[in-house]
């Protein structure tokens, strides 16, 4: 999954797609490059940060998601949004992902809107407050025991608003409510979360706590990105959401020639 942001202020890459046609050609060369899934979010959600209004999130998404649809019909594309307005102009569009970090918190429509279209995911995260606050001082008695615990009453909820299961994907969050040693303990223990047999997302690309272990500014951080998609890849989670989209395919292309050219 290719993140394409369409934002001010994103940690690693705000302002740099704002314009239509760097967004564009930004997700051709993504495209180009293995992405199999796109990821546009209009919405900053690094810590500190506060709410962009739907209807700002819409002029920023729609445009860019009707020229690239249009142009790769065959490509999946998924909204990154809280909003069930942003969500229904996407569907229209042909997104046949939402990405939700409030896990259908924020806006008790979204999950209405899913409901009606059974041809479209959602992906739920878990996230301890909100981006604004989430990295004060984020505490858990057990963090794996607790996310597990958060996804059970969300797939419950899901469920109960007529959202069939099997159009739910759940992301751990890294880096949001959490500190290094949380982050840590859910990078090396995700199998833990494919109990709930559905489809795991991981999106650990260039954030902080990579530089917590080796001081690099979010640019600097790839080696740290590979390290933790090869972890992920091993504990068996389905989609990882990268920046680096050509990065992370020669990395998995390169180790899996070297595995199948290993002798017993």
């Amino acid at each position: 999954m290719g993140i394409l942001n369409v934002t001010e202020d994103s940690f690693s890459d705000g302002a740099q797609f704002l314009d239509r046609e760097l967004a564009i050609k930004h997700t051709e060369v993504m495209i180009a490059e293995g992405a199999e899934i796109i990821d546009i979010g209009a919405e900053s959600t690094r810590p500190g940060s506060l709410p962009v209004p739907a209807e700002i999130q819409e002029q920023r998404i729609i445009p860019i998601l009707s020229s690239l649809k249009e142009k790769y019909p065959k490509v999946t594309f998924s909204v990154d949004t809280q909003e069930a307005t942003v969500a229904e102009k996407a569907i229209e569009l042909g997104a046949s992902i939402i990405n939700d970090i409030s896990a259908l918190r924020t806006d008790p429509a979204l999950a209405e809107l899913l409901s009606t279209n059974p041809e479209v995911k959602i992906i739920l995260m878990h996230m301890q407050g909100t981006p604004h606050t989430m990295q004060i001082n984020p505490v858990y008695q057990d963090v794996l025991v607790e996310i597990k615990d958060f996804f059970q009453e969300r797939i419950d909820f899901c469920l109960a608003k007529g959202i069939l299961r099997e159009n739910i994907m759940l992301d751990p969050g890294i880096g949001f409510g959490k500190n290094l040693e949380h982050n840590l303990t859910i990078l090396g223990n995700l199998r833990t979360f494919k109990e709930f047999g559905l489809p795991l997302v991981v999106g650990a690309s260039r954030k902080s706590f990579i530089d917590k272990i080796s001081p690099s500014s979010p640019a600097q951080r790839i080696g740290g990105c590979l390290a933790a998609a090869f972890v992920s890849a091993c504990e068996e989670i389905d989609i990882l959401r990268v920046h680096d989209v050509l990065l992370h395919r020669q990395f998995f292309e390169v180790l899996t020639a070297i595995a199948k050219a290993q002798r017993d």
